[in-house]
């Protein structure tokens, strides 16, 4: 190894180091921080944000990648999936976008996104969004300020900066092509299932269930997927969500409902997908901006397909039938495999994305997506945000909101600033499905294990495949890998229409 690249490693390990304290100081943030301390928390959050970005930005960083160029070139031509290349590619990447943000801009996004979480546990706790609105208003106004510093580079669209950052080499253009393709499949087969909506009984889900037996039901289906006590945690959140600092300290959450089982085992198992894949990046990678997942639509597909594709799946749910017997016998004795298996997969417009079927949670993503291309292009004046979220849901959904807290205020995405993450979710929908043709076709077992409660199998052929290159390769190339062609539409149709037929006896 050169001296230039020992030097950008190193420094590279501090600034992980740093970005990893933040994000602990984020997490606790969510978990256990106190109330009053919420401001607090933002300066030193912003503080951070501020040192991460000059650390990063350094002049010194760019020297180091001015020296390194010929020692890429040569890294990669003696092994095309050299980690030392790869890490020099990622990190000049980042570091170009990164050094055109000046220091005080970076530090006001880290305190607005502090700032913004609180306002907005407030604001949806009291479902007030006129409360919540100066707090939207300033992270819009920032991610704005930040968009303009890449007008020179020709960007198709505004959003195309704020999707960049979360899934790289994708454009708007083709999000809005993937999402027209997903809408003209799912607008009729949710009409198709809409006339036989009364086929199948969502009761078994909702009933009693007392907060301590769930999350023993919680933690023992988790670890039948890979949890385990001496590398992960596992808390409760206002909005279920999963970091890493690391692949042996990878931290989970969940909410837990009182009347509706199906929040906190589902949000588990969704986030579990998430931890799974920051646990299975390999060690080597660790402390390297290469230590993550390649983009949130392929975080995103790990998620979805834990939770939907197995979680969902016939196999998996008679495993998840006995555990519900085993802890809830009083509301699961008398309900049998079948009628759970149902419940599950019930089709049925709903308020909340996160407790969305797998069939209309795509209109919601489609809905913010849209939403978020306005408020970036100012085409949506924010504080018009309910009313137009509102009219949206009545159109795509069929649904009346009642108030901001069951409509605009539901998600914690826009109170941290995270605007062009949404599209993602659908992303690794659409992704999911076809690594999950591609597992099949590999794992002939792979039903029998899951049936067993043994996830195993697959975790270990998602770690060969996937989890273990972290951000090593661009995610159109990781995607081309691992199913041998882009991300498309029609393998979660498909997948979705095989699954929906026989329950509700589609043509």
């Amino acid at each position: 190894m050169s001296a230039a690249l020992q030097e950008l490693r190193q420094r590279l390990a501090e600034i992980d180091d740093l970005g990893n304290a933040a994000g602990l100081l984020s997490w606790d943030q969510q978990t256990m921080m106190p109330e009053r301390a919420n401001a607090q928390r933002a300066e030193q959050l912003g503080t951070l944000s501020g040192i991460v970005h000059d650390r990063f930005t350094d002049p010194a960083i760019g020297r180091l990648l001015g020296e390194l160029e010929g020692e890429e070139e040569a890294l990669r031509s003696a092994d095309p999936d050299s980690d030392d290349a790869a890490l020099i590619r990622v990190t000049r990447r980042d570091w170009e976008k990164a050094r055109r943000v000046p220091s005080e801009l970076a530090v006001e996004l880290g305190r607005a996104g502090g700032l913004g979480h609180q306002a907005w546990v407030d604001a949806r706790a009291r479902s007030d969004f006129a409360a919540f609105l100066p707090f939207l208003e300033r992270n819009v106004e920032l991610k704005r300020r930040y968009v303009e510093l890449f007008d020179d580079e020709g960007w198709d669209d505004p959003y195309d900066v704020l999707l960049d950052d979360y899934e790289e080499g994708m454009k708007t253009a083709e999000v809005a092509a993937l999402f027209d393709e997903l809408r003209a499949q799912l607008v009729p087969l949710i009409a198709e299932v809409a006339q036989r909506a009364d086929a199948i009984d969502a009761a078994p889900l909702h009933g009693d269930f007392d907060a301590a037996r769930q999350q023993q039901l919680v933690r023992g289906v988790l670890g039948r997927l890979g949890w385990s006590p001496d590398g992960w945690r596992l808390d409760e959140a206002a909005h279920p969500f999963a970091t890493s600092f690391g692949p042996s300290d990878v931290r989970l959450t969940t909410r837990y409902d009182p009347s509706y089982i199906g929040m906190s085992l589902y949000g588990a198992i969704h986030e579990m997908g998430h931890g799974l894949y920051e646990a299975g990046v390999a060690p080597a990678l660790a402390r390297t901006p290469l230590a993550s997942g390649a983009s949130l639509g392929l975080h995103e597909s790990q998620s979805r397909l834990w939770e939907n594709v197995v979680g969902r799946g016939r196999p998996f749910t008679g495993f998840l039938h006995g555990e519900l017997q085993r802890v809830f016998p009083d509301r699961f004795g008398t309900v049998d495999s079948e009628a759970f298996y149902r419940a599950v997969n019930k089709v049925a417009p709903s308020l909340i994305r996160v407790e969305a079927d797998e069939a209309t949670y795509g209109l919601h993503i489609i809905l913010r997506f849209e939403l978020e291309r306005e408020m970036i292009a100012g085409t949506l004046a924010l504080k018009d945000l309910p009313e137009a979220w509102n009219a949206r849901m009545k159109e795509y959904l069929g649904i009346d909101v009642p108030d901001d807290a069951h409509g605009v205020l539901q998600d914690v995405h826009w109170s941290a600033g995270e605007i062009g993450y949404f599209s993602t979710y659908a992303l690794g929908n659409l992704i999911a499905a076809q690594l999950w043709q591609r597992a099949q076709a590999e794992l002939p077992d792979l039903d029998a294990q899951l049936a067993a409660g043994d996830g195993a199998a697959l975790r270990a052929w998602l770690g060969d495949r996937l989890h273990r290159h972290g951000r090593k390769f661009p995610p159109k190339e990781l995607v081309q890998r691992i199913v041998g062609g882009p991300i498309a539409v029609q393998p979660f149709a498909d997948y979705l229409r095989a699954k929906l037929t026989p329950l509700y006896g589609l043509g």
